[in-house]
């Protein structure tokens, strides 16, 4: 193509990378230049829609390219809906999440999706429309850029590996356009498709078995991965890829700073495996974050990679070729609620030990609780020298938060259970797993302190680990499970809708009460973001490392940087702790702001604390002043 209408920024930004994006993208698509040479014009023409001010936070994030790996980012994830009704309505209640410490908004799929066939937002009919309820692509530009006046960087999710049903192309390839057809899976008869089903697991065996569906309207199967309204696009057209990406910059263009690639491992497909984390989709990847890096550098890619760690890490890529910016650091969420129904934390400290080995380059999403349900995906290897057993243990753990084992306070409900193999999900805001619905509906004032222990101890914990902690909206408030799911019927049969209620902006009216459940929690997690902020230790840079405690039910973590150094301690267990840490330095409990000695240190049942040592900051500052 011609490229003397480049501007000297676009052709630099391409020139760093036009050798390695020409070789992958020819290799994949079998030198296809027609098609290249379409995917060169489609970036420029992003980039030269891209508005102006957005060009210049892309600058400003060039220039400092570890922005978002500090201490400094705290995320909140919500549905638009389910906060303030619009995007508008968002807009409106900024003030309240700047006031939550927030300065990372992820909104969940808000994208056009059909009624009752959206699978909460991920079947998206028109990548380039706003869902009208919630509003208008101009006021999530608007929201974007009133972000950005606030510091606050936006995330969206990016439905990669299908469309719905009712996606223009699948409207097209249904009227019998071969053109369209060959963006999907379709199949004249059964033959192929049962090929794949003997090596492709089911996502959903129970509420959506199989891998296809029959199109009737065409006489066709079609590769159908999650849910028959959702068809699953066809990456080895580089038709698909070229458009995809286009969509993809579109969204950027209206003041996405991250783009969350939802299904990421799913997206290319080949027979006789099991289409899963094939080398094309690493291939696909790394060329999307080359395409950001040219266009709008300023944006991030978050993998959504819900599998083992040895299948997640590899989609950072390498320094010198990396792929995603952020991951989600699934299995070690798994592994929390594990330990809070076992109180026993060897499991977590193996997990863990797996993520501290990691390069400090990698930066990873913490989180307690998201939209989705929690999979018991736990390394049962591990767990089995325990003698653990897969199935009986994962009833146990199902039973724990669904209330149904004795003594067990939680209030949670199950997905996709699947009686035949013994294995179910689990759904349940945090408030309601640690106890506190039940605790507030039985009156018991004792019991409520333990749950609001338990959810304060495990927001400390995840503000522990490096990377970027992320809320679930209304967990800040301790918001309950909303049950009247139940009598929606398109909800219903979807108990992940369980915890996606929506705000009780009442109780977040109490977060400023002291004495109220809220006031308290609140007032908790905004303390913690703050003292995370405040000090350096806290920084993605420093090495943490876990520490023996001489008991099986408290978890010791150690980070250091910069010649700081915090011991974190957790208690899991229904009885005070006592540790010996044995360390001879005075230390500062950051949650009380007093001195405490660290040769004993006890901990409340479902209790944590921050200890800094003294000396060492005292250290580091006499260093600096010579």
């Amino acid at each position: 193509m011609d490229r003397s209408a480049w501007n000297a920024e676009f052709s630099a930004r391409f020139a760093r990378h036009e050798d390695e994006l020409r070789w992958l993208y020819c290799e994949l698509y079998h030198n296809d230049l027609q098609a290249y040479d379409y995917f060169l014009k489609m970036m420029h023409a992003a980039y030269e829609a891209r508005p102006e001010s957005l060009k210049a936070l892309d600058r400003a994030r060039e220039a400092d390219p570890e922005w978002y790996k500090g201490h400094e980012l705290v995320g909140m994830l919500m549905y638009v809906n389910a906060f303030a009704g619009t995007l508008q309505g968002v807009r409106e209640k900024l003030d309240y999440i700047q006031d939550c410490g927030v300065n990372y908004l992820h909104l969940m799929p808000l994208l056009e999706s059909p009624e009752g066939r959206s699978d909460g937002g991920y079947a998206v009919s028109n990548f380039r429309k706003v869902q009208p309820e919630l509003g208008t692509m101009d006021d999530l530009a608007a929201l974007a850029e009133d972000c950005h006046a606030r510091n606050i960087a936006v995330c969206l999710d990016f439905v990669m590996n299908h469309t719905s049903e009712d996606h223009e192309w699948a409207r097209r390839a249904r009227a019998g356009e071969r053109e369209y057809q060959q963006r999907y899976f379709m199949y004249d008869s059964w033959d192929i498709p049962n090929a794949y089903e003997q090596t492709v697991p089911q996502v959903f065996p129970t509420t959506a078995p199989g891998n296809f569906s029959w199109c009737p309207e065409v006489g066709k199967v079609v590769m159908t991965t999650f849910w028959p309204y959702q068809w699953d696009l066809n990456y080895a057209n580089p038709v698909v890829f070229n458009d995809m990406t286009d969509d993809m910059l579109f969204l950027c263009n209206h003041g996405v700073d991250i783009v969350r690639l939802d299904a990421t491992p799913y997206i290319w497909k080949a027979l006789g495996t099991s289409c899963r984390n094939l080398k094309q989709v690493h291939t696909l990847v790394r060329m999307m974050r080359m395409v950001c890096e040219i266009v709008c550098p300023g944006t991030l890619l978050l993998g959504e990679i819900v599998m083992e760690p040895s299948k997640v890490v590899p989609y950072f890529g390498s320094v010198e070729k990396p792929e995603c910016h952020l991951l989600y650091n699934v299995t070690t969420m798994a592994s929390t609620w594990h330990t809070v129904a076992t109180r026993d934390v060897r499991l977590l400290v193996h997990q863990l030990r797996q993520v501290f080995a990691l390069p400090k380059m990698y930066t990873f999403l913490n989180y307690l609780r998201c939209h989705d349900d929690i999979g018991w995906g736990l390394d049962y290897p591990f767990l089995s020298a325990f003698g653990q057993q897969e199935v009986s243990h994962k009833k146990y753990l199902n039973d724990w938060f669904t209330g149904k084992w004795p003594g067990s306070p939680s209030r949670g409900e199950l997905y996709n259970d699947d009686p035949r193999l013994g294995d179910a999900r689990l759904c349940g805001t945090t408030a309601s797993l640690c106890g506190l619905q039940t605790a507030l509906e039985q009156g018991d004032p004792e019991a409520v302190e333990q749950a609001l222990r338990l959810d304060i101890m495990l927001h400390a914990y995840m503000f522990t680990l490096s990377g970027i902690p992320v809320l679930y909206s209304g967990d800040e408030i301790g918001q309950l499970n909303d049950e009247r799911y139940h009598d929606d019927p398109l909800k219903a049969g979807d108990s992940r809708y369980l915890h996606r209620g929506d705000m009780d902006w009442a109780r977040a009216e109490k977060r400023t009460d002291p004495e109220s459940v809220e006031g308290r929690l609140f007032s908790a997690i905004h303390r913690m973001e703050g003292l995370r902020r405040a000090r350096r230790v806290f920084d993605g840079a420093a090495d943490c490392t876990d520490i023996n405690t001489g008991s099986d039910q408290v978890l010791g973590i150690v980070r250091t940087y910069q010649g700081e150094k915090l011991v974190a301690l957790f208690n899991f267990s229904d009885e005070a702790q006592t540790v010996r840490l044995g360390h001879p330095e005075r230390f500062l409990d950051l949650w009380t702001g007093r001195p405490r000695e660290a040769l004993e240190v006890t901990i409340p049942a479902k209790d944590f604390a921050w200890l800094v040592a003294e000396e060492q900051k005292k250290k580091a500052r006499k260093k600096k002043e010579k």
